[in-house]
């Protein structure tokens, strides 16, 4: 038995903020998200739109990192990053991914099961041109994911870019950066509850229509 366990055994938080039933959901899950993700922002939830990313290699070896969601579509959830990075090239190869949601204020999940696809290139070319410039000038600059031989490295990839578009009242987006959508076919909202007896309510998508179902906490 490790030092810390009876510390980390006792740490526990009674859940009995709301409820969730399926009388109380929309009937388009992504809809649901919606009024949720505002309800996260209204409740003033720490970045409401953090999600944890999971992608997987072709032969099952799983990764997560917490990316931003940037967009809520009617077909689907839209995120940014770097082509050339682990993650890219594991949702280039593999196109699945998971993302969760977890907004603590609120005692709620959201788990999202998908199909992933790039974003047209137009979607990706308007919303690079909205960052910040020192946002712009980091995704041409860092090779995302592949090794550095010191910060140093870094730091000089990034003067360089700098010089380079120092007189520049445009940054055109780098070929390696762009958006991709993930296109929901399971949407779990949880909901937590006293004794651990949480809700939780899915969709599944079957053909082009949502099945609503409860499942066991």
């Amino acid at each position: 038995m490790s030092i810390l366990h009876k510390e980390i055994a006792s740490i526990r938080q009674d859940y009995a903020l709301s409820s969730l039933s399926e009388s109380d959901v929309l009937a388009d899950p992504i809809l649901q998200f919606s009024k949720w993700f505002q309800e996260a922002i209204k409740s003033e939830v720490i970045e409401p739109t953090a999600m944890v990313l999971s992608t997987c290699t072709t032969d099952g070896k799983p990764s997560s990192r917490v990316v931003l969601l940037k967009d809520i579509k009617p077909d689907g959830f839209s995120f940014f990053t770097n082509y050339e990075s682990h993650k890219g090239q594991e949702l280039a190869a593999n196109p699945v991914a998971s993302v969760l949601f977890f907004w603590p204020e609120l005692q709620r999940q959201v788990r999202i099961e998908a199909s992933v696809e790039r974003l047209p290139v137009q979607d990706s070319d308007e919303y690079f041109a909205v960052r910040p410039r020192g946002s712009q000038i980091g995704a041409i600059a860092s090779p995302q994911s592949h090794v550095l031989k010191d910060r140093a490295e870094l730091e000089t990839r990034v003067k360089k870019v700098e010089e380079e578009y120092a007189n520049a009242d445009h940054i055109p987006r780098p070929a390696h950066w762009g958006g991709f959508l993930l296109r929901p076919t399971r949407i779990e909202f949880w909901q937590g509850r006293s004794s651990r007896l949480h809700d939780r309510v899915v969709y599944e998508k079957q053909d082009s229509t949502w099945n609503l179902t409860r499942i066991a906490p």
